[in-house]
């Protein structure tokens, strides 16, 4: 089948392996940079150009849409998706995940463990914040960041009130999250793809910080999930409506609390860390949909 991937850089080691698997599996692969995509919209005839093609015969679309592009990239798949052609992960759950106050909302009502979230409305009111989060040392995060960017930990009363002034001032949109001591600078990435585990890794920290991200010089291990763990993963993709996720958790006293569901996973620390051919499968999750 003709399978196309939505991706600005085919040099990517994801973008690689998911061209690479498909090949494999005797599939025809092209890699498309979704920025250079015009969608032509008229009654029952949606279109898609690129580079003055109109792409016409194409069975099943990878989105690997960057955070700062989710509103064009995000577009330019349920354009595809009105054409009914099958996409990996679905325009409306890409932007459930990406926002960070949704997501959390959406899994907080599916019954998932959370790390107590705080959001207001650019509130003066600092010290109630702060008490709300569980008190000092809170975690404050930019709704947009990524890869841990936009991410403080703000270890005394000074300091978050500093930090949460700051970003206040210049309009950026903050939550504010209780510090989970126990987890020791370590999470869990959890791999799910159609409602299953296919791998998982433990990412730990480098000294003096606190963002386990690999991004951030964190190291990764393979590890095995508990039941509880391997639920909660599967339920925190479902619940986003993901058949492809990147389960990111917390190991605490209270059991796994979720971080965050990432709807575009990169797949190089996982692969590595598992030796596993999560791009093959993810192929394979294609071949049982179309």
């Amino acid at each position: 089948m003709n399978i196309v991937i939505l991706s600005r850089d085919p040099k990517l080691y994801s973008t690689k392996r998911l061209f690479e698997a498909g090949e494999k599996r005797g599939h025809h692969m092209r890699v498309i940079d979704h920025l250079k995509c015009n969608l032509v919209i008229e009654k029952k005839n949606p279109k898609v150009f690129y580079g003055g093609e109109e792409l016409t015969d194409v069975q099943a679309v990878i989105p690997r849409i960057g955070a700062s592009v989710t509103f064009y990239g995000t577009a330019v798949v349920r354009q595809f998706e009105m054409r009914n052609v099958f996409t990996v992960v679905e325009s409306q759950a890409i932007v459930r995940s990406r926002d960070k106050l949704r997501s959390f909302q959406i899994l907080s009502r599916a019954g998932l463990g959370l790390p107590k979230t705080v959001f207001t409305n650019y509130s003066k009111d600092v010290e109630k914040i702060l008490k709300e989060a569980g008190g000092i040392p809170v975690v404050i995060k930019l709704l947009e960041g990524t890869q841990g960017l936009g991410v403080v930990l703000a270890d005394n009363k000074k300091a978050a009130v500093s930090v949460i002034e700051a970003f206040n001032g210049l309009k950026a949109r903050v939550i504010v999250q209780e510090f989970i001591r126990e987890a020791r600078g370590a999470d869990i990435r959890a791999f799910v793809i159609d409602g299953h585990v296919v791998g998982a890794m433990k990412r730990q920290a480098k000294e003096g910080e606190f963002r386990s991200n690999l991004h951030r010089g964190g190291r990764a291990e393979v590890i095995e999930l508990t039941r509880e763990e391997e639920i909660a993963a599967v339920k925190a993709a479902k619940a986003l409506g993901l058949g492809v996720a990147g389960v990111d958790m917390l190991q605490s006293d209270r059991g796994p609390l979720i971080l965050e569901v990432n709807s575009s996973p990169g797949l190089e620390g996982i692969e590595r860390a598992t030796q596993k051919d999560i791009a093959g499968q993810i192929i394979k999750y294609i071949e049982k949909n179309v």
